[in-house]
């Protein structure tokens, strides 16, 4: 049976107080499931974001998508995660994964590492968390036991493993560091690059010995809501995305048609790649909605 289709909002933009909580309001009015908040240096701070966001919706979950988990030692992210679980009613979900901008924790006065010693730092994270969250002796205590469900996001094996393991879960981001740019610079994998990621967590998933497998979810990076499908791809392919315009119309990061087409790729893309969690971000907010009325519709 397919997991039915949820869909977060990732709000990158913090103007006032106001224009926060309109947002948030007018998300759950489109009928978004959750509201998300990233991690980065110049965005919101994700936690008393989300606390906001919850305290002027009713329905909607938040989330963190994604924390860098070498921001915060785990004793003081259990604390806060703890702190914000209770505040939001037990809404709180906990996306976490090991950052991929250098400038950020250099700015920030923080240790940066390879990439093994990130995901090193991520998976300490992880268990302690799983550890102090747990512990009934620990306070404040979760609303929600013994903690909020896990996302963890990446491409990577070890990566992919940790979530396996770990993440009620798994966001795949479908984009990677572009050669030869600036760090922090993204670009989109094809729909084959992505199915060949899926497959193998696939597999650990399996070697986890898991009793159900994990929500997917994916970051959707562009949606053009248009009658002509492949002149929005062929003017896509100019922005050193990575792809050409056929690669494109098949990427599961970009979405592109009518809201009946666009349906119809979430559809597609969740019989082949497990797909059932759709993140989007904010600026799209208004743009994406009919596509969420049309999926509830059929």
């Amino acid at each position: 049976m397919s997991r039915p289709f949820r869909f977060g909002l990732n709000i990158l933009t913090l103007d006032t107080g106001a224009t926060w909580r309109r947002t948030c309001r007018r998300a759950e009015e489109l009928g978004y499931d959750v509201l998300l908040v990233p991690d980065h240096l110049g965005r919101p701070a994700p936690f008393p974001a989300l606390i906001t966001a919850a305290e002027v919706t009713s329905r909607p979950r938040v989330g963190t998508f994604v924390l860098n988990a070498g921001f915060t030692h785990p004793a003081l992210l259990a604390r806060e995660v703890a702190t914000t679980d209770t505040l939001t009613g037990g809404r709180l979900e906990l996306g976490l994964g090991t950052g991929y901008v250098r400038a950020e924790h250099e700015k920030a006065g923080l240790p940066w590492g390879s990439p093994g010693e990130r995901v090193d730092r991520l998976t300490r994270t992880v268990e302690e968390l799983n550890r102090l969250l747990g512990d009934p002796d620990i306070a404040p205590r979760p609303a929600q036991q013994p903690g909020p469900p896990l996302l963890i996001g990446g491409n990577g094996p070890r990566m992919l493993r940790l979530a396996a393991t770990h993440a009620r879960t798994t966001a795949f981001s479908g984009v990677r560091q572009a050669a030869g740019r600036p760090e922090g610079t993204l670009e989109l994998l094809s729909a084959e690059e992505v199915a060949e990621s899926v497959t193998r967590y696939a597999g650990y998933e399996e070697a986890a010995g898991r009793t159900a497998p994990a929500e997917r979810n994916i970051l959707v990076q562009r949606v053009v809501v248009t009658g002509d499908r492949r002149a929005a791809a062929q003017e896509l392919a100019t922005q050193g995305l990575g792809l050409d315009a056929e690669q494109l119309l098949e990427a599961p990061t970009v979405l592109i048609g009518t809201p009946a087409e666009i349906a119809g790729q979430l559809h597609e893309r969740r019989e082949r790649f497990g797909f059932s969690y759709i993140t989007v971000l904010d600026p799209v907010m208004e743009e994406f909605a009919p596509v969420i009325e049309e999926v509830r519709r059929g």
